[in-house]
């Protein structure tokens, strides 16, 4: 059987479709035509796959990212497929010959992923998904049946995103396409002319000619961390006997949950671990506190740990005590006001590059939510995967008193960057 699925690829996506490595990442300007390519990529494996019930994931940040930008290309180029079985709960597709599966799914609970075994899958926008999504879930889940794997998207600073790319470019076993918007004209001169006039140097550079040097639109921290990058502040810190360890906690619900520990030497904080995980009881945690090779000895609470569980009749500080650990709430503050903390001490803190790893890329991608339509930035961070790992950094520094931070004494750490 012949069929017309009424796609005619653009000569910029070619090399791609055309790509023989089991690996890609492609860098694409906006409205390059990216998300189309990497669908009709999906369909023509799942159309071929002589495979036992082949299953290919398109994965966005979000599954209503999924859904707005992804489902009605899915939908528009498989409705020549006599027999096509459509779910749009699900967003899937099933091909009667061989009944191959395209599913579509948002990162935000990459946990439903595990366990499944895929034979492709594309990662959209790569850069907005938790970097432990690809390690941890997806590449796995390609283990068993070699699948294949693209990412794309726009660059939005040097993220895991940019770490992909820089991997591809360097490992012949991975394709590699970088297209920018002055070299492929898919966005006339015209409209080219007139987003400069309205966007800012950095984020026409972003957004149009594909630069990672730019920085992350609305980001909190960006300039900050990339400074502390530069001055060698992200290097190995170790943990220090002579000094006490403070750990920040964020305490989620049904959510992540992240714990920042730190120790204050002289006017510099020493972060020497992070750790966040989800799905796990309060016991989780402590346990984990309890195993690492250091007493923590100050525990800093948002204000809801005084909250009282309905199941236990308890807070989760009277837990956390219960457990012998010595916890201090936080005042309740503004947002503003803990954002604009972090940013003014930031000079003085140090990071332990390997075990701070994930935190600091909470840091880096913390940011505000932007308004697509009315083309502004939110008053209020975005609620995402860095969102958890920012806010229990910023109950430790808002934690922590002046007088602890200032008063200290001054203890030689014997290390240098």
């Amino acid at each position: 059987m012949k069929l017309n699925l009424h796609f005619i690829a653009r000569d910029q996506f070619l090399p791609y479709l055309n790509r023989e490595q089991r690996w890609a990442a492609v860098v694409a300007h906006r409205r390059a035509g990216k998300t189309v390519a990497c669908i009709m990529d999906l369909i023509r494996h799942a159309i071929e796959h002589q495979g036992r019930e082949p299953r290919f994931a398109y994965i966005a940040p979000t599954f209503s990212q999924a859904k707005d930008v992804a489902w009605s290309y899915l939908k528009e180029y498989t409705a020549a497929i006599p027999g096509i079985d459509k779910s749009e709960s699900e967003l899937s597709v099933v091909f009667p010959h061989n009944k191959a599966r395209i599913r579509l799914y948002g990162a935000e609970n990459y946990d439903r992923i595990r366990g499944i075994y895929l034979d492709g899958a594309v990662i959209d926008e790569a850069g907005d998904i938790d970097p432990r999504a690809w390690p941890e879930v997806i590449r796995p889940s390609l283990a068993d049946r070699k699948g294949w794997a693209t990412f794309i998207g726009t660059p939005k600073g040097r993220n895991s995103f940019y770490e992909i790319v820089l991997r591809a470019e360097a490992d012949s076993g991975w394709y590699h396409e970088r297209l920018r918007a002055s070299e492929t004209k898919l966005v006339d001169d015209e409209e080219l002319l007139d987003a400069r006039k309205i966007l800012t140097p950095e984020q026409y550079a972003q957004e149009f000619e594909c630069s990672f040097d730019a920085a992350v639109i609305g980001a909190y921290y960006g300039k900050e961390v990339a400074e502390a990058e530069a001055d060698k502040r992200i290097t190995k810190v170790p943990y220090d006997k002579a000094a006490d360890v403070y750990c920040a906690w964020d305490l989620g619900i049904g959510d992540a949950m992240a714990l920042w520990f730190y120790q204050i030497i002289g006017r510099e904080w020493h972060f020497i671990n992070y750790y966040e995980n989800n799905g796990f009881g309060l016991d989780h945690y402590v346990d984990y506190v309890k195993a690492l090779p250091y007493k923590v000895h100050h525990h800093k609470l948002p204000h809801d740990a005084e909250a009282r569980e309905l199941q236990t009749g308890k807070s989760r500080i009277e837990y956390l005590e219960g457990r012998q650990l010595k916890c201090e709430i936080v005042p309740l503050h503004k947002v503003d006001d803990r954002i604009n903390a972090v940013r003014m001490g930031f000079n003085r803190f140090w990071f332990d590059k390997d075990n701070c790893a994930h935190g600091i890329d909470c840091l880096r991608m913390y940011r505000a939510g932007f308004d697509d339509k009315n083309k502004v930035l939110r008053a209020v961070p975005m609620h995402d995967w860095s969102s958890h790992g920012a806010d229990a950094f910023g109950i430790g520094i808002m934690g922590t008193s002046d007088s602890v931070k200032l008063d200290m004494p001054q203890i030689e750490t014997g290390w240098a960057a």
